[in-house]
């Protein structure tokens, strides 16, 4: 899984229609000069190759300023954009990463709706849902994507932002035998927009389908199966589309090498806006979160005041 800022208007595009896939020629939607990581161009003073994230994909960790570069720790993976959010736009003055309070922004003022879980909010989207009190609330301008492993540029093929992240370092390797240890989240969520679909059904099943491809089944394709979106209505009377997608008979090529589950549910904001909310997690592993918890994850998205 790999990490990188938000374009203007959604946090990917759409490559199942015409399949950029492996290098593919199709030009990608948030097209800029870009610098590794998928970043554009920027004064970007420091981006190392980043630890590998959900199973085995590689992350990067890097917040962009107009003057500076910081890289921080990821987890899952993450992005952070410093007074940005969506739009990817950086403020001046640099900031590291770590002194950006995982609270900041996530208060919800009228309190999660599962007594002892925590509120996430996506202030630019207007989202809200709440999480188990052992997930971890990133900052509202952290975004987290993959890339397609075959592209040096690491530009994004789907993502989210102002995430949740479930042990950060559920799964720590050195495949590579390069002296540093890579970490695998065991699950994260987090919410975007969807403005290259064409209606809730298809952005639910292709942003449930990337997620897992991209996190853990490249390059195969034929490794994943994704079901039919289905309607589905939150516990606050929110209507979409919702489908899950799945991986499974990959050979693991590495210690932190699994398969994975994504489950993406589709609907409107308040502006009538299509937007998503996904799970995106390890499959088939003693500690997987049950689709149980998934399901309550999700009954508890809803609408909230937008600020971006």
């Amino acid at each position: 899984m790999t990490n990188g800022p938000q374009p203007p208007g959604g946090e990917h595009p759409y490559p199942g229609q015409g399949q950029q896939r492996n290098g593919g020629a199709a030009p990608h939607p948030w097209a800029a000069p870009t610098v590794a990581s998928g970043v554009p161009a920027h004064p970007l003073l420091s981006a190392p190759r980043p630890p590998r994230q959900g199973g085995g994909r590689p992350t990067a960790v890097v917040a962009v300023c107009a003057v500076a570069a910081v890289v921080a720790a990821a987890g899952i993976a993450g992005f952070l954009v410093f007074g940005g959010g969506d739009d990817g736009k950086a403020a001046a003055g640099p900031t590291p990463a770590d002194s950006v309070a995982a609270s900041d922004g996530l208060a919800d003022p009228e309190g999660p709706l599962v007594p002892g879980w925590k509120t996430v909010v996506n202030p630019t989207r207007g989202i809200a849902f709440d999480v188990p009190a052992e997930w971890a609330p990133k900052p509202t301008g952290w975004v987290s994507y993959v890339a397609d492993d075959s592209d040096p540029d690491e530009k994004p093929i789907v993502g989210f932002s102002a995430p949740a992240i479930l042990k950060e370092k559920w799964c720590l390797s050195d495949d590579d035998h390069n002296g540093t240890q890579e970490e695998t989240a065991l699950a994260s969520v987090g919410s975007r927009g969807e403005r290259e679909a064409r209606n809730a059904e298809e952005a639910a099943r292709e942003n449930a389908r990337l997620w897992v491809y991209g996190s853990y089944a490249q390059p195969h394709e034929d490794k994943v199966t994704t079901g039919p979106a289905e309607p589905f209505t939150t516990r606050s009377g929110l209507t979409g589309s919702v489908a899950t997608a799945t991986s499974s008979g990959l050979e693991a090529k590495g210690r932190c090498d699994f398969d994975g589950r994504a489950t993406a549910f589709a609907f409107k904001d308040g502006k009538g806006q299509l937007v998503s909310w996904t799970f995106v997690g390890v499959r088939g592993v003693a500690d997987e979160v049950p689709d149980q918890t998934v399901r309550k994850i999700l009954s508890t998205v809803r609408l909230v005041e937008a600020t971006g």
